[in-house]
């Protein structure tokens, strides 16, 4: 990785733009073994001309040289997550899910060979070994109702509400397979878990009722091998990463302010195992935790800081840093960002950045280099650079990525794009394929802000727009857009805004604040805060935002809805949403729709049919796509 990250910078380009590739590898859950000497992954390869998910295979990559040792995919219409090894290396488990029957298994590779430890009519996610591995343990959730995670197409809202929800529960087996045995109580829902080192019981988050809601107000709990619960803490911030100390005698994990489960960044606090105040090891940390890992009593994190990822070490007393390794790039693997091996000496995972296609790079923690080489020949196909700018007292930056040809002395049109959250962080992800890329190859710039509300540069920011969402973050975004033009070739007569969910919030807020931009695309936007809060299934991420429910402080709903100001709305306006939408129901979006209709204000909206919060069906997308390019050429031009 180090040394391999090309610079990114907005520079001339050579006359006609590069020939974008017929396919990228993808890697994903890669994780290296306790000894350090191999590497397993989920790996495909994702066409160009396709936006159907790939159908993986999993791989085993000797770590010194990236060759392949061997692949398994023993269900050809199945996918397959959670690649885990066991304590001693001589095993592999990982799960195989059929999507559409919403089945799994649970595969084990032992001599080179898999095989089926377990048949579950159901869901599995997070296979862990436990320390003297004689035990698997999964997250399980059994006959659900819909796949889990409050983005996936939410259930037909029929029949008695709420009566029934799926709960996703730490289960056991032995690990040379057998029945499954379920430990968490059954109302209770698990978002994540680690073995403590005894082996005698789990560290979870967990939440009684409903998994997709309950998360903002997740406990911190011991869940025995003998069934027993109890909660060690409930100290009042989104938790992500519990890990419990070697000794055994606390947790650690990353606390902070979340509006979604996914993205993860905050701080990193502490709590005794045995119970009692958890603590804020790290309250003035410039930037946003995103990972952790405990190897041989030293505590292991990564990071966003500003526009790098890092690899850090944390003394768990004083929260005092150490950077090992920082680059301009995403890092992902299986066991967080980076996976470690057992002594904590060798590091894997995957890098990539908006033009350096992904690749596995392994080595020492300070130091590791390329081992894989699929994606050598794929070309960057876009220009990128950072931009930082100051607004209001505060250090912003955002990513600007523009065709990879740029004619001298012309002036191109610009779309910013705003990131969904608010609690989030626009990350170097290489670009060939998707929304950005897109909008880049048909000649668009696209600017890409992180405004107040991010992770990145510590709490103190993420927490800048709690009761002000569109006010701060939105003089940011258009403070880094005069940044830009400083810069670039933008015509700022030609400027449109596009986002999704909190971003699609962002395009609404901002087609009825600002008439700068021409044109406007927002996808599953929220319209009315305060309708929202009754309709939406995850109204618990709200209130450490807004301070109350809806009933207790409606004001404050009511002054941050773009609805109650559409009649300043003029800019045209393209609308999008699913149609089972859990997060930002499409209530939403027709609210707004209605809206623009009454102020003769141009506009169209597409729900699409059995989508939740992402459109994933192969057809949506495409179909997406080609509306949206077509709405900025309508009103920007043709780039």
């Amino acid at each position: 990785m180090a040394g391999l990250i090309m610079a990114l910078a907005l520079a001339a380009a050579p006359a006609a733009g590069p020939t974008p590739p017929d396919k990228v590898h993808q890697y994903h859950d890669v994780v290296i073994s306790p000894a350090g000497d191999l590497i397993a992954g989920i790996e495909s390869d994702d066409p160009l001309q396709s936006e159907a998910d790939p159908h993986p295979v999993v791989v085993v990559r000797s770590r010194a040289d990236g060759k392949v040792l061997a692949t398994y995919d023993p269900c050809p219409t199945c996918f397959y997550a959670g690649a885990a090894w066991s304590p001693d290396g001589k095993a592999l488990a990982f799960v195989s899910s059929n999507r559409k029957t919403r089945t799994a298994t649970l595969e084990v590779v032992r001599d080179g060979k898999a095989a089926v430890a377990l048949d579950f009519a159901g869901l599995l996610d997070t296979p862990r070994w436990s320390p003297d591995g004689q035990t698997l343990a999964v997250l399980a959730t059994d006959r659900p109702r819909k796949q889990t995670g409050a983005t996936q197409a939410g259930a037909a809202l029929v029949g008695e509400i709420g009566a029934a929800t799926d709960e996703q529960r730490i289960a056991i087996l032995p690990s040379a397979g057998g029945p499954l045995k379920f430990l968490s109580p059954a109302d209770t829902f698990v978002y994540e878990y680690d073995w403590t080192p005894d082996g005698k019981a789990f560290v979870a988050t967990a939440a009684k009722g409903d998994g997709d809601n309950n998360w903002w107000i997740a406990k911190l709990a011991a869940v025995g091998v003998d069934g027993s619960f109890r909660v060690i803490a409930d100290p009042g911030v989104q938790m992500k990463w519990p890990k419990a100390s070697p000794d055994g005698r606390s947790v650690s994990f990353i606390g902070g302010l979340h509006s979604d489960f996914g993205p993860t960044g905050g701080d990193i606090w502490t709590v005794p195992l045995a119970g009692g105040r958890a603590t804020d090891k790290t309250p003035g940390f410039k930037g946003s935790f995103t990972s952790l890992a405990w190897r041989q009593g030293t505590l292991f994190a990564t990071a966003i800081v500003g526009d790098n990822n890092a690899v850090l070490t944390v003394d768990p007393a004083s929260g005092a840093t150490k950077t090992l390794f920082t680059a301009p790039a995403t890092f992902s693997a299986g066991e967080g960002k980076v996976s470690l091996s057992a002594d904590g000496k060798i590091l894997a995972g995957v890098s990539e950045d908006f033009t350096t296609a992904p690749h596995i790079g392994a080595g020492p923690v300070g130091s590791p280099h390329q081992i894989t080489h699929e994606n050598d020949a794929v070309t960057p196909q876009v220009t990128a650079r950072s931009i930082t700018w100051k607004n209001e007292g505060f250090e912003v930056q955002g990513w600007l990525t523009g065709p990879a040809h740029v004619e001298p002395g012309k002036k191109y049109p610009m779309i910013v794009l705003v990131h969904g959250g608010p609690s989030s962080a626009v990350q170097p992800t290489y670009m060939w394929k998707g929304t950005t890329n897109d909008l880049v190859q048909h000649g668009f710039f696209v600017f890409q802000a992180n405004p107040r509300g991010s992770f990145g540069q510590g709490e103190a920011f993420t927490k800048a727009n709690i009761k002000d969402f569109g006010g701060g973050d939105l003089r940011d975004i258009l403070a880094g857009v005069d940044a830009v033009e400083k810069v670039a070739p933008v015509d700022d007569k030609r400027l449109g805004v596009y986002g999704h969910s909190y971003g699609g919030f962002m395009t609404m807020w901002t087609v009825t604040h600002s008439q700068r931009f021409k044109a406007g695309v927002a996808g599953a936007g929220i319209a009315d805060w305060v309708s929202y809060y009754g309709e939406n299934g995850i109204d618990k991420w709200m209130v450490p935002f807004f301070g109350a429910t809806a009933y207790d402080d409606p004001a404050t709903y009511d002054r941050m809805s773009p609805i109650r100001y559409i009649h300043a709305a003029k800019t045209p306006t393209f609308i999008y949403v699913g149609e089972r939408d859990v997060e930002c129901p499409p209530d939403q979006s027709l609210q707004f729709h209605h809206g623009l209709d009454s102020m003769g204000v141009p506009n169209s909206l597409v729900i699409y049919a059995g989508e939740g919060h992402g459109i994933r069906e192969a057809e949506h997308r495409e179909d997406l796509k080609r509306r949206t390019l077509a709405w900025f050429d309508k009103y920007l031009g043709q780039p």
